[in-house]
């Protein structure tokens, strides 16, 4: 079985107010034995975020999982003052894996203007990693949360990414060496993180629509797995400062139709309030 986890950490910063990796990676564990582990909300050098300690939280959580490969995707990234030489402060996704990875990519997404409405950049990661039943893209982001148009506009990329893809699957480069020696970029994908978008969105529906051009459409983890019952919440549970409306889903797993008959399981753990959302973990059959 692969197992593979999704969870915005909030930094680190639980519903009691106490930042904690040691208790991240403690729920984590909890769950299962993941292969790979992707979170949200991580972040370098900022103590805006992790209660004044300005932790390298990306080191701080590979040092917690020996044995994985930690890939850090930085939505922002800046020194304040160079000529201080004040710390590179970043903000973004962090994917751990101890799957072998064939390629990379990291993807900025868009950020259109929205004048009067705070925003921030946002980023995905794409890996592709070798599992028993072959390569598979493992695609983790976290998109906009106060601007619809941004979701909307950074579901598009996403799916143009995918179409991207598949293309290039469908009609490889001539072979070369070097930096144009041809890439392990198959089709078959599971996107995941914190979408902030419900399952009776717009967003949503925009994600999984069919593609014109035969690019394998995406589906709903859950769906899959849970058919017509309702989506466990992600959020909401014990933090109702953050989410007055209570209890609900904004974090997800879609699959390719190439692994649909792969999802065995999605657990979603209701009981930790170590984050404002909940860790999510899929399990595939790939052998």
């Amino acid at each position: 079985m692969t197992e593979i986890l999704t969870w915005n950490i909030q930094c680190g910063l639980g519903v009691d107010g106490r930042v904690d990796m040691e208790r991240i990676a403690s729920v984590i564990r909890a769950m299962g034995d993941p292969d790979i582990i992707c979170l949200q909300e991580v972040s370098q050098h900022f103590p805006e975020l992790d209660n004044g300690a300005g932790d390298d939280q990306a080191d701080m959580l590979a040092g917690l999982f020996e044995g994985y490969q930690p890939w850090f995707g930085a939505a922002l990234d800046r020194i304040d003052d160079a000529r201080a030489r004040s710390p590179r402060r970043r903000f973004g996704n962090l994917m751990l894996t101890r799957l072998p990875v064939l390629s990379l990519f990291f993807h900025h997404l868009p950020q259109p203007a929205a004048t009067g409405i705070k925003h921030m950049p946002r980023q995905a990661i794409e890996a592709t990693v070798a599992t028993p039943g072959g390569a598979l893209r493992i695609v983790t982001t976290h998109l906009e949360y106060h601007v619809l148009e941004h979701r909307m506009a950074q579901v598009s990329r996403l799916r143009s990414l995918h179409a991207e893809a598949a293309a290039y699957t469908d009609n490889p480069p001539e072979q070369a060496a070097g930096p144009y020696q041809l890439l392990n970029r198959p089709s078959d994908m599971v996107l995941c993180g914190d979408f902030n978008l419900e399952p009776d969105s717009a967003e949503y529906a925009s994600l999984v629509a069919p593609f014109d051009d035969g690019t394998p459409a995406l589906s709903d983890g859950w769906r899959i797995a849970c058919g017509d019952r309702s989506h466990e919440p992600t959020c909401g549970i014990f933090d109702h400062r953050q989410w007055p409306a209570g209890p609900h889903c904004r974090d997800f797993f879609f699959v390719t139709q190439g692994i649909r008959n792969k999802v065995v399981a999605i657990d979603v753990n209701v009981e930790t309030d170590a984050s404002d959302h909940q860790p999510l973990m899929l399990k595939l059959d790939l052998k």
